[in-house]
């Protein structure tokens, strides 16, 4: 399947305080613009075939050291819904389209894998990643990420998601709500309905209701994929997150030439 990695943000927000680059994509990470990680994880996927990066000029002149014809650039247009469509709509005729950020560089091909082979035995529009929060914590002890408290778990959510294109399309407005609003758990209660506020204050949300009422509410199914990786949410939009992923690569560095320490 094709790969769309949304890079077109700029670099204007707490990450400006340790990085000049005009993109967030392209803030070095272990010696590499961001999104060069990212597609070096889509890259080793076995489900992956052409990755479509849509960014700034910047974006665009990142060498990837791959074979051409590989990755394709798209030029970023207003908004994030605006450059996910334009890279759909560019996109080869297929059921489905794996979408990821730029913006995690802890991305692995086996995360990527692990998710879409968890997505088989269902039928649905978008298929979105969650991560318990003990899973987080047990692997990246510390790391600061927005959660939310369910039936089934405290969980946060993954920065990629499985989507039929033509469903984006039908719920272009709706959907870029949602999307706004993924870290705003108060906010996207409100856009899901009354009931959903109640029962999400006394914590009596469960992921299937979540799923019943999002079909309503934006008029495609969707499922939610509890995966056993964090790397999927781990993303990078402050100064400690860079940290972390900086010594986090530089353990896997240090273990992959033979030498002793850390990952995290």
């Amino acid at each position: 399947m094709d790969a769309i990695i949304l890079a077109g943000a700029g670099n204007t927000g707490k990450l400006r305080e340790v990085s000049t680059a005009a993109a967030e994509a392209t803030i070095p990470v272990a010696g590499r613009p961001m999104v060069w990680h990212v597609v070096s994880a889509l890259r080793k996927s076995r489900y992956v075939g052409r990755i479509i990066v849509v960014g700034p000029d910047e974006v665009a002149r990142v060498d990837y050291g791959i074979e051409p014809g590989r990755v394709v650039h798209l030029p970023s247009g207003e908004t994030m819904i605006d450059n996910l469509l334009k890279a759909v709509d560019y996109a080869r005729e297929q059921p489905h389209v794996l979408v990821v950020t730029s913006d995690v560089p802890l991305l692995t091909p086996e995360a990527v894998d692990d998710f879409i082979e968890r997505c088989k035995p269902f039928e649905a529009d978008i298929y979105y990643p969650v991560v318990s929060k003990e899973t987080n914590e047990a692997l990246y002890p510390g790391v600061q990420r927005t959660y939310v408290r369910l039936r089934e778990g405290t969980f946060t959510g993954g920065n990629l998601a499985l989507v039929a294109p033509e469903a984006l399309r039908r719920g272009r407005t709706v959907i870029q709500q949602a999307f706004l609003m993924r870290k705003k758990p108060i906010k996207l209660a409100r856009l899901l309905g009354f009931r959903f506020i109640l029962k999400f204050v006394f914590n009596r949300l469960g992921l299937h209701e979540i799923e019943e009422r999002a079909a309503t509410v934006l008029g495609c199914t969707g499922r939610a994929v509890i995966s056993p990786y964090p790397e999927v949410g781990i993303d990078v939009d402050k100064p400690s997150d860079l940290e972390l992923v900086e010594r986090v690569l530089a353990g896997k560095n240090r273990a992959a030439s033979g030498g002793a320490g850390p990952q995290a």
